[in-house]
């Protein structure tokens, strides 16, 4: 009788799951038809960077330097930079770059301000009033200055940018995390859990993470376009990735400032797709938070006279 009720309440809890899910996607298309056009944008960027080596024309490294400066053209779609190398390959290889930085360095962040603020929020007292004071003064530095000082000291390179980005942006954004895990302890179900004797790891895992689950997934959302477009920030200013790794702010910076006037498509092209990505990410994230927030979850409803008469 045990495995059979396990069972039933297992395949309950796996229906009341995937409920949630379809509830949010018709939420989603329904509530937010901005949000749902950008994720599909994202949804198109991540299937680009998963499939870059099928859909580029050309290696991204193969120069043709006959063609060098080529304008756009049946041949090469987007023009060609200055070596003869095929503008769109480059662009699509960039693409699975950027994503792959903002997508690293997001989840290093969101682990680092669990880490940092939600271990202070959790644990409180003094360790709490020091974690703070220290995040206090992490953000009186300007975040351009530590990124720039850490990525002189460690040199160009993938694995330090997405460590010096995650680990930053943790560090500055653990407040919303410890803010949410206070609210946690504010409820009564985490004294209950308290007053039956549950220790603080077991409260931890059991009624907190799963509490603030929406908070994780709505900085992680809104955070990736700023994680891309701070690697754009250091590869533009040469503090980046290494020259030959295709980069959107690596082309604006090297091949695209250089030549931009003889073609203006080598500024052009890695500038709009910074532009759109950053942007789509900004709004889908904005609709996930709007959806998953409980505070305006329901707003509609409210503001609706008909129901509000009902």
């Amino acid at each position: 009788m045990r495995r059979d009720s396990t069972g039933r309440g297992s395949t309950v809890r796996d229906r009341t799951r995937h409920a949630g899910l379809a509830d949010f996607f018709v939420r989603l298309v329904r509530e937010k038809p901005l949000g749902t056009a950008s994720g599909i944008v994202v949804l198109l960027l991540i299937l680009v960077s998963i499939f870059a080596d099928v859909l580029a024309p050309y290696p991204m490294d193969e120069q043709h330097l006959v063609d060098r400066l080529q304008a756009p053209s049946a041949k090469y779609l987007l023009g060609t930079d200055q070596l003869g190398r095929d503008f769109l390959s480059r662009l699509i290889f960039a693409a699975r770059l950027s994503l792959g930085v903002g997508l690293a360095a997001t989840t290093v962040n969101v682990v680092v301000a669990f880490l940092v603020g939600g271990t202070s929020g959790f644990l409180g007292g003094k360790f709490d009033l020091v974690m703070q004071r220290f995040v206090d003064a992490w953000m009186a530095f300007p975040g351009l200055l530590i990124l720039l000082t850490v990525m002189s000291i460690t040199g160009p390179g993938l694995p330090q940018i997405v460590l010096v980005l995650g680990v930053s942006g943790g560090i500055a954004g653990s407040r919303v995390l410890r803010s949410a895990v206070i609210g946690v302890k504010e409820g009564v179900y985490f004294q209950a859990a308290e007053a039956a004797g549950s220790t603080r790891w077991s409260t931890l895992i059991r009624h907190v993470l799963p509490n603030i689950a929406a908070p994780v997934i709505v900085i992680f959302s809104i955070n990736v376009g700023g994680v891309i477009m701070a690697e754009a920030s250091l590869s533009f200013l040469g503090f980046g990735l290494p020259a030959q790794i295709p980069s959107w702010g690596g082309m604006l910076s090297r091949d695209g400032r250089t030549h931009m006037e003889v073609a203006p498509w080598l500024a052009l092209w890695p500038g709009l797709c910074l532009t759109v990505v950053v942007y789509v990410l900004n709004m889908f994230g904005d609709a996930v938070r709007d959806l998953l927030d409980p505070r305006l979850r329901g707003s509609g409803a409210r503001l609706d006279p008909t129901k509000a008469r009902r």
